[in-house]
């Protein structure tokens, strides 16, 4: 049974995104329990979890891929589990692993894509986009890790998407290459799409997501931007310094007092640092008792 809600159009700025009370069952398992999400028109929004916490199938749901059992959604306005091809057709999905036809070249692929799609972007515009013009006569099998994820990328938006689906996008990325990655996703933001990012790094949940959401055994346990996320912004902070008696550290609700205090009388406190949890502490305590 479905519950009633009030949907709002995406149009004018509205929800790219409405799910109440969406639920999935295997034979036992309860793969999505209740879940409820909001995703903004134009927002970078993370969703978080441990392997088999119920990312993937609550995604796939979004994406019309899989039926829900229970609950409603809206993806740019309409009902994933009834649209059709023109609604599937605003949508981009970059899946963790792909195939391709590895013969073909990096442009032949993106030309060969956009043809699906009733408004396609200018393929060599989506190159552009993707950092691949110098490799677009490149064949795919030639192209390395990075690379083939950005093409992955450029097949997921040459269709002029309204949102997408990241699933894991940088997995076996290096540092630099992460770094690339994110500023294309940024751009695309800045574009007016809307991006549904599942990842397992926090760092870059945390640099591109304007909020996001932990979910741990089907259930969403905390939602919001990573700074506040479960208590952030107020958890106790750790003070730590080294005086004439050696290094000191003390947690405390009220640092900048306790700091005022310590150097009272002009005392001198020497590699003062000042820190909170960060968005892995609050994730990992968020989570761990429902390993």
């Amino acid at each position: 049974m479905t519950r009633a809600c009030a949907w709002r159009s995406t149009l004018g700025g509205m929800n790219a995104i409405e799910a109440r009370g969406l639920g999935k069952t295997y034979r036992d398992v309860h793969a999505v329990r209740d879940v409820d999400l909001t995703v903004r028109q134009g927002e970078i929004f993370a969703l978080l979890g441990p392997n088999g916490a119920g990312k993937t199938t609550t995604v796939e749901i979004l994406e019309g891929h899989r039926d829900r059992d229970s609950g409603d959604a809206r993806v740019l306005g309409e009902d994933p589990g009834k649209a059709g091809r023109a609604w599937r057709s605003r949508l981009g999905i970059v899946l963790q692993t792909a195939t391709d036809a590895a013969q073909l070249t990096v442009a032949e692929t993106v030309r060969h894509v956009a043809r699906y799609y009733p408004n396609p972007r200018e393929v060599d515009d989506v190159l552009d986009a993707c950092g691949l013009t110098e490799k677009a006569g490149s064949r795919v099998r030639q192209l390395s890790g990075g690379q083939r994820r950005r093409l992955d990328v450029a097949l997921g938006i040459v269709g002029n998407p309204e949102l997408i689906f990241l699933d894991e996008p940088t997995t076996g990325f290096d540092p630099e290459a992460r770094r690339q990655f994110w500023v294309l996703i940024e751009n695309l933001a800045r574009g007016g799409t809307t991006i549904l990012l599942t990842t397992h790094y926090l760092d870059e949940a945390e640099a591109l997501a304007g909020r996001v959401a932990v979910i741990a055994h089907g259930e969403i346990v905390a939602e919001g931007p990573p700074a506040t996320l479960g208590g952030r912004a107020t958890a106790e902070a750790t003070v730590g310094w080294t005086d004439e008696n050696g290094r000191h550290t003390k947690h405390t609700a009220t640092p900048t007092a306790l700091i005022n205090q310590l150097s009272a009388g002009g005392r001198e406190l020497a590699e003062l640092t000042v820190s909170r949890p960060t968005l892995e502490d609050i994730y990992l305590d968020l989570i761990g008792d429902r390993q």
